[in-house]
């Protein structure tokens, strides 16, 4: 893939809010497009409007990134010191960054990687034990968060980092907020006629989780399961379920894991 600068990085740890954000920019960019009634995200899974520059994802063959018109909008889980240099932040290319509070991040990857490596489960406790000592993949947890942190605080008009948390507090703020970051802000019009609102109903875990395009088992038009079912992309969506997973010791040390890492950082959780 050869950079643009106008491309639009979309960034995360996996399982941290990774297709619902892939959902609210893919909306808010397009929605000059699209009507509300006949939206691609009515029919095609997020990840297969959004293609990740390092992996193929549902949909199966993976589209030539080069042939996709600009700007593009694409994702990735690579740490930002393993970026090439030429996708670093500019003034025309845009980062965003989606992070979640480690405890459910952690809970998450851990339901999703035993759905999608059959025979393989791992048990909870091993795979904690591996978080916490910080071999996960993309690297070490908490580096990943700081190094895209750190950029935003230098250059907060080419990196913004949003919390999973803060969407589900006030999606319809962070809708307006994401799209001022990427210069497409909402007119007048827009606002007053609902517009905002309508891209955080669209691309809300209810919405998503409702349509059958994310229920399926087979994620592409050839029947080939190697990637995993559409519907594994998508199970609670909720705030704080890892308490019905963790051990309140488990959570309390991951939370101290958590503050020593990010100490003077400035971000907490």
């Amino acid at each position: 893939m050869k950079p643009r600068d106008d491309d639009i990085i979309l960034a995360t740890q996996p399982k941290s809010g990774t297709t619902w954000l892939k959902a609210l920019a893919f909306a808010i960019t397009n929605r000059g497009r699209y009507g509300f009634g006949d939206h691609p995200l009515l029919t095609h899974h997020p990840h297969q409007l959004v293609l990740s520059i390092e992996f193929h994802g549902p949909g199966g063959d993976h589209t030539d990134l080069n042939a996709l018109a600009s700007p593009r909008l694409l994702s990735t889980h690579i740490p930002m010191s393993l970026l090439p240099p030429e996708m670093s932040p500019s003034s025309s290319r845009r980062v965003v960054y989606l992070c979640r509070d480690p405890k459910d991040t952690f809970v998450s990857r851990w339901h999703f990687d035993n759905k999608i490596f059959h025979g393989s489960t791992m048990e909870l406790d091993k795979a904690y034990d591996l978080f916490c000592r910080g071999l996960s993949p993309y690297g070490p947890f908490w580096e990943h968060y700081l190094e895209y942190w750190k950029a935003s605080l230098a250059t907060p008009d080419k990196v913004l980092f949003l919390k999973y948390e803060e969407i589900k507090e006030d999606s319809v703020r962070v809708v307006q907020k994401l799209a001022a970051f990427l210069r497409v802000p909402f007119s007048q019009e827009e606002e007053s006629s609902g517009v905002p609102e309508e891209v955080a109903r669209l691309c809300s875990f209810e919405t998503l989780t409702s349509l059958q395009v994310n229920q399926v088992s087979v994620v592409n038009d050839h029947g080939d399961h190697r990637f995993p079912a559409n519907s594994a992309f998508f199970r609670k969506g909720q705030v704080g379920d890892w308490a019905n997973h963790m051990s309140r010791e488990m959570g309390e040390n991951m939370d101290q894991i958590t503050k020593d890492r990010l100490k003077g950082s400035g971000l907490a959780f």
